[in-house]
């Protein structure tokens, strides 16, 4: 019995692999990168910068209800030097952002961005000249979580898109899409949610709109 799995060659994060025999018996072969990529992909050190009231449900999702730990990212690490993914849950103030910045600077290679929330993505309700208006602004974000506060699914669907972009090997932005679009969108859509969702995946890389 043999299972060959193969991919565009030359892409980081392609798996090419081969299996023989059955049990406890055979081998395998892969690319060093595929399997890096797969180590980092559940092997993720949380540091959690929690400054606002985002943090309770950043808390939730370590609960037994949605467990966190079942995908290798539940260990938090307050040093930065031992962690390589930054959940920046709440709002960032003026004041705050060069905090932010020397702590994403001292981060391990490579490092990881998820903004938690709509005032880590884009200020949310807060427009004053106080508030970052997205900390896009200051350190590069690999996965937008909007709501306010989200709910710990989507938290958990924002952490295993950044766990398929890291087996992937892509560190263009992404947004969480909503799994059920709000009626005034299906309006213009014409309906057509799954087109509608398929569009928000190319354009929501930005949720702030602009």
């Amino acid at each position: 019995m043999g299972e060959m799995t193969s991919g565009p060659p030359g892409v980081p994060g392609t798996r090419t692999s081969a299996v023989l025999g059955a049990g406890q018996s055979g081998f395998a072969i892969t690319k060093f990168d595929a399997l890096l990529a797969w180590a980092r992909k559940y092997s993720l050190f949380q540091y959690p910068f929690v400054t606002a009231c985002c943090g309770m449900e950043h808390m939730a999702t370590a609960g037994a209800r949605y467990d966190i730990e079942r995908f290798g990212a539940g260990a938090p690490r307050f040093s930065p030097r031992q962690s390589d993914l930054m959940w920046v849950v709440g709002t960032i103030t003026q004041k705050q952002a060069p905090a932010l910045k020397r702590i994403y600077d001292q981060m391990t290679d490579p490092k990881y961005v998820i903004a938690f929330g709509t005032c880590a993505s884009c200020g949310g309700f807060y427009d004053n000249y106080t508030t970052v208006p997205g900390i896009d602004k200051i350190i590069p974000v690999d996965v937008f979580v909007p709501g306010c506060p989200p709910r710990p699914e989507a938290v958990l669907d924002g952490l295993m898109l950044l766990q398929e972009k890291i087996a992937n090997g892509d560190r263009e932005p992404a947004t969480v899409m909503p799994r059920e679009l709000p009626p005034l969108v299906q309006l213009r859509t014409g309906g057509d949610t799954a087109s509608a969702l398929r569009g928000g995946a190319a354009a929501g890389d930005n949720p702030k709109g602009r």
